[in-house]
C-alpha cells in the first residue's frame, strides 16, 4: 500500500449518554388527524353558536322553568326507584340463578328469559292496563276464598305501574350483572372461609359482595344511566317525566328543536353527575386491590395549579 494513503479516524465511541442527541419521533398522520377534528369540532361549535334554528332564546327561557324541573325530578324519581328495587330483586334472582336448587334456579332463569325478552314499552303498557285483566287484587287462601281485596286502580297507580314496569325490566339485567360479578370471586376464598366456619351468609355479605363489586360497578353504573334515559318510554302513560313534558310544550308552541335541545341538555348533565358518582365508587371499592390509585381529576387539577403557582 502506498504511503500517501489517506486513513480515515475512527468514530469515537460517546460513553456520556448526556452527549447523545435525542430526535423525538414525528407523527404527522397523528397531527393532521388531530387538526382535522379541531376544525370539524370548531365547525360545529360555530354552527352551534350561528345558526338560527337552534334558537337559543327559547332554550333560556324553557330550561330552568319550572314546568321542566319538575318533570327532571320525575325523571330523577323515576331513576332512583327503578334502580333500587331492580337491584335488589336482581341481586335475589342472581343467587337464585346460583343456587344448587332446581327450582329457584330455573324460576329465576324463565323470569331473567322472559323480561329480557319482551320490551320495556310493552310491559310498561302492559302494567298501566293491569286494571282490564284484574278488577281487584285481593289476599286469602291460595285457590280459596278471599279476605281482602282492593281495586287495582286504586292500589297501582299511574306512577306505581311505571315503577313496577321499570323495576321488573330492570331486575333481569340486574341479575346478570350481579351474577357475572359473583362468578367472578375467586372459589377458593370461599372455601377458605367455609374452612373457618364463617357462615354461609355471612360469607355472601363480608367475603363475595365486596369483591364482586369491582366487576358488578362498571356495568352497573352503564346500566343505570341507560335506565335514566330509558324513563322517556313511560311518555306512553302520560307520566309527566323530561321527554313527555317537552312534547307537551312544543306540541302547543310548535319550538321543536329548542325544546328538545332543553331534554338534551338535562340529559346529558344528568348521565354526566352518574358518571361522576360511578367513577368515585368504583375507586372507592378498588382500594383493596389497587393501594395506590392514580390521582383524581380534581387532585391533578390541584396539582397542576401548585406546579404554575410556584
Amino acid at each position: 500500500m502506498s504511503s500517501d494513503t489517506i486513513t480515515e479516524p475512527a468514530p469515537r465511541l460517546v460513553e456520556d449518554p448526556a452527549e447523545l442527541k435525542v430526535v423525538p419521533t414525528r407523527h404527522y398522520a397523528r397531527w393532521a388527524a388531530g387538526a382535522a377534528v379541531v376544525v370539524l369540532i370548531a365547525q360545529f361549535v360555530h354552527g352551534l353558536a350561528t345558526n338560527p334554528v337552534w334558537e337559543w332564546h327559547v332554550f333560556s327561557d324553557y330550561v330552568f322553568s319550572e314546568t321542566i324541573v319538575q318533570a327532571v325530578w320525575v325523571t330523577l324519581q323515576l331513576t332512583a326507584y327503578a334502580t333500587v328495587l331492580g337491584f335488589l330483586l336482581g341481586t335475589v334472582l342472581a343467587f337464585m340463578r346460583l343456587s344448587r336448587s332446581p327450582v329457584l334456579s330455573t324460576v329465576a332463569w324463565t323470569y331473567i328469559w322472559i323480561f329480557r325478552s319482551i320490551p320495556m314499552i310493552v310491559q310498561l303498557v302492559f302494567w298501566f292496563n293491569l286494571s282490564a285483566l284484574y278488577k281487584e287484587l285481593g289476599v286469602g287462601v291460595p285457590f280459596g276464598p278471599v279476605f281482602w281485596s282492593v281495586d287495582s286502580n286504586t292500589l297501582i297507580g299511574t306512577i306505581g305501574a311505571a315503577v313496577i314496569g321499570l323495576t321488573l325490566h330492570q331486575a333481569a339485567y340486574a341479575a346478570e350483572i350481579v351474577r357475572g360479578g359473583v362468578i367472578a370471586v375467586d372459589h377458593g376464598q370461599l372455601e377458605a372461609a367455609a374452612a373457618l366456619g364463617i357462615p354461609r351468609l355471612r360469607q355472601i355479605r363480608r367475603i363475595v359482595l365486596p369483591q364482586a363489586m369491582r366487576a358488578i360497578l362498571p356495568t352497573a353504573g352503564n346500566e343505570i344511566i341507560g335506565l335514566l334515559k330509558g324513563t322517556s318510554v313511560v311518555y306512553v302513560m302520560s307520566i309527566g317525566e323530561l321527554f313527555y313534558q317537552v312534547q307537551v310544550i312544543y306540541g302547543r308552541n310548535g319550538r321543536v328543536i329548542p325544546l328538545l335541545l332543553v331534554a338534551t341538555a338535562w340529559y346529558v348533565v344528568l348521565t354526566s353527575l352518574l358518571s361522576i358518582a360511578q367513577y368515585y365508587v368504583e375507586r372507592r371499592y378498588a382500594r383493596g386491590a389497587d393501594r395506590t390509585p392514580p390521582p383524581t381529576p380534581l387532585q391533578r387539577a390541584r396539582r397542576f395549579v401548585t406546579k404554575e403557582s410556584t
